[in-house]
This record gives C-alpha cells, structure tokens and sequence, in this order.
C-alpha cells in the first residue's frame, strides 16, 4: 500500500516503456497470450482450498468458515492489488523488466526509489511466495499420508510416508517434498519465469480433470447449473493448458504428470485396488 501510495503521488522515477494504442497485432492475439498468465491467479484459490483439508485442528466447521474468510480475503487483497499495480505501471511507464528483474520490483523501485522501502517491498514479496509455498507443503504431504494407510489398512504408499507429529504433520512426506522442490529449483537454476511454465502444465492438469469430475457428479445429483459452471470452466482450463503445451518444453512437464500418474495407479493395483480412494484424505483427517 505504501509503495502504491507513493507511484500515485510522488513517483522518484519512471520507465521508458513507449504508449501505444497500435501494438502491432491483434488484440485477440494479446489475450490469448496473456490469458494462461492470468489464470496463474486460479492456484491462489486452488491453494486454500486444497490446503485447508489438511488442518487437523480444527473440526469440519471451522475449517468451512476458515476456508472461506480466507478466499473472501484472497479476492479482496489480490483483485485489489492487481488492478492497482497494473494502473501504476501504466502511469509509470514501466515494460518489460531486464532479466536480472522482476516488473512488480521495477514498480517498487520507480516508485519508492532505492532506499529501505524498496528493500522492505522486497522482503515482503518475498514472505509471501513463503507463504504460497508452505500451502503446497500442506496439501502435498498430506496427499501422500492420505495415500500411505496403516499396518491395518494397507494403502497405495508405504506407511512410512504418514508417521506425523503433534502437530499433525506427515514429517518425511514434507521432507520428500523439500528434496523434490531443492532438486527442481537447481535443475532450473532459479530461473522462476522458466519454472512457471512446467508448473502450470501440471497444476492445470489437475485442475482440469477436477473440474470434468465435478461437471459428472454434478450431472449426476440433476444440478444442472453446476455442471454447467464446471463445464465452462472446465473449457478455459482446457485452452490454458494447451496453450501452454504449444511453448513445447512444457509436454515434458504433463509426461511427468501422465508418469506419476501411471506410478501411482501400479501401486494402487499391487495393492489389491482397494475401493474408496478417493475418500483417503477425509478418512485421514478424521483418523
């Protein structure tokens, strides 16, 4: 707020990115570029949502008005944010940042300058892709503690990956993760704009098939509305996804996806193909 406060009043500088009402090509073009970036947007509600299963703290209740206070908050807070900053580097002239940066930093500087806000700007940005991240660390490993059973109930993994603390917490599964995320982020060399686009692929994939699961069952309940809703959205995941397949590095991403998939059906079969799989995380959380 600060820095926005700042670019709208007393800006220190301002970019050179030329205005134009004729870039070039076609508006349509632009949006359909433009459009999986957008969607990226779709992960910040995805990861409450996925996420807040996993509190084991808290009853079913709770969780419901918990989830939802922090989704209402999510579209306030990045709807708001967006729109603000987006109007701010129009006002500042500022394009497309150099490598070595980021646009939302090129605003931050021309705005506040280099001093400390600038610095604490940073520092924030950077908490909050801690914080997006630690969402993935609790529905990730609680995925795989879900999917590991018990010495009673024999599950698709092995049990190993559900010994939790006090806290609840699937500790190797984390840890198994960590190591993934360290080995992906290294192979990528940091590069977070090249680690987006596998990224994507994957996330979209999932969202994809939850949201074709979502349009049957609601066929199936005669709640014609909601299927209709699942379906159309089912429809723009399916265009950002394949959008994103056409960069072409990306199809490795959806055959790790399509490989980790077949894994995981192997171990279901081996398993004996126990029934109810798809009520693994509620079981879990209730156990």
């Amino acid at each position: 707020m600060a820095v926005l406060i700042l670019g709208f009043t007393s800006p220190r500088t301002t970019g050179h990115a030329a205005t134009s009402t004729a870039p070039g090509h076609s508006a349509v073009l632009a949006v359909v570029l433009a459009f999986p970036v957008a969607m990226a947007l779709a992960t910040g509600i995805e990861a409450p949502s996925t996420a807040i299963a996993q509190l084991g703290q808290l009853d079913d209740t709770h969780r419901r008005r918990f989830g939802r206070g922090t989704l209402a908050l999510l579209l306030v807070i990045v709807g708001g944010l967006t729109l603000a900053l987006t109007a701010l580097a129009v006002q500042l002239h500022i394009g497309i940042p150099d490598a070595d940066s980021t646009q939302i930093a090129d605003i931050a500087h021309a705005a506040a300058g280099p001093g400390w806000l600038y610095g604490a700007f940073q520092l924030t940005s950077s908490l909050l892709l801690l914080a997006a991240a630690s969402s993935s660390f609790q529905a990730g490993p609680g995925l795989l503690k879900a999917l590991s059973g018990t010495a009673e109930r024999p599950g698709v993994l092995p049990p190993v990956l559900g010994r939790t603390n006090h806290h609840h917490t699937p500790y190797w599964s984390v840890v198994i993760y960590l190591a993934a995320a360290a080995l992906i982020i290294v192979a990528a060399a940091g590069q977070e704009q090249e680690l987006v686009l596998f990224y994507a692929v994957a996330v979209f994939v999932s969202f994809l098939v939850g949201l074709l699961a979502m349009a049957r069952f609601a066929r199936r309940e005669n709640k014609t509305a909601l299927a209709w809703v699942n379906a159309l959205a089912a429809v723009a995941v399916a265009f950002t996804l394949a959008v994103n397949l056409l960069r072409g590095w990306p199809m490795l991403s959806l055959a790790a996806t399509l490989l980790i998939a077949a894994g995981l059906y192997v171990r279901w079969t081996r398993a004996g193909r126990p029934s109810g799989i798809e009520d693994v995380e509620a079981r879990a959380e209730a156990d």
